[in-house]
């Protein structure tokens, strides 16, 4: 009974561990500092891509190429409740299953959005003040991640952003549901041309394969929408990456 009782405690004692290693995360990144974007690749293994990959964003939009192949991204986004998510990097809305695009005949779910300031997606070399990145899923797990930037004009307030922006959740790792009806459309410019290249995710683990859709028109948010955000993340945005060889082309 003894040995037995023993046994038992070292099965129990080996699962405990097992699932605690199972339950350990990924190393902690910063956009600054000693853990900032120049030490991604080091933090972690599961991060080498961010100093080795060969196709990693942002990259700087100039240059590119148009080609007349490219068909307009369409749109099939559906209003709903949102819950906004404060991760300690930016603010994450997780949506409801439903809203999707077609881009080159690929179906792409809407699964989350997020925001950066200033903007990643440097035009030129010049940042907007902000920019939302509306990540999406193929059935086959392909990304593709469509990039809206905002400038500050103090008269013309982001509809969308006035929602959002009234349940932020100030904390990290607090959440705050929105039940209002939200239409991530309405994040969007009206004209949807747009730039595309192949590149990664813009913070670790920087997973390249990822489809970039980048808006060509910016969107607009007032000077106190802008504020509410920076008095959470003073700035969270990747520097311009190497393009080593890629083209950027332009759908119109």
């Amino acid at each position: 009974m003894r040995f037995s009782a023993r046994l038992s405690a070292l099965a129990g004692l080996a699962i405990g561990l097992a699932t605690m290693a199972a339950a350990q995360t990924t190393a902690p990144w910063s956009y600054e500092g000693k853990i900032g974007p120049l030490r991604w690749g080091k933090l972690d293994p599961a991060y080498e891509a961010c100093s080795k990959g060969h196709e990693q964003s942002p990259l700087d939009i100039r240059g590119a190429k148009l080609n007349k192949a490219l068909q307009p991204i369409e749109f099939h986004y559906i209003a709903g409740s949102v819950t906004l998510e404060n991760d300690g990097q930016t603010i994450v809305a997780h949506v409801n299953p439903g809203s999707y695009i077609v881009a080159g005949g690929v179906r792409y779910n809407l699964v989350e959005y997020d925001f950066h300031h200033p903007s990643e997606e440097p035009v030129k070399a010049k940042l907007a003040d902000m920019s939302i990145h509306l990540v999406h899923k193929s059935a086959d797990g392909k990304m593709a991640i469509l990039a809206a930037r905002l400038i500050e004009d103090q008269n013309r307030p982001n509809a969308v952003l006035a929602t959002l922006w009234g349940h932020l959740p100030t904390a990290t790792g607090k959440t705050e549901k929105i039940t209002e009806m939200v239409n991530p459309g309405g994040l969007l410019p009206a004209e949807r041309g747009y730039w595309t290249y192949m590149g990664s995710l813009t913070n670790p683990p920087c997973t390249e394969g990822v489809r970039w859709f980048v808006l060509e028109q910016e969107v607009t948010l007032s000077r106190d929408q802008l504020r509410a955000y920076t008095n959470l993340f003073k700035m969270n945005t990747r520097p311009m990456q190497d393009p080593h060889g890629r083209h950027i082309e332009a759908n119109e």
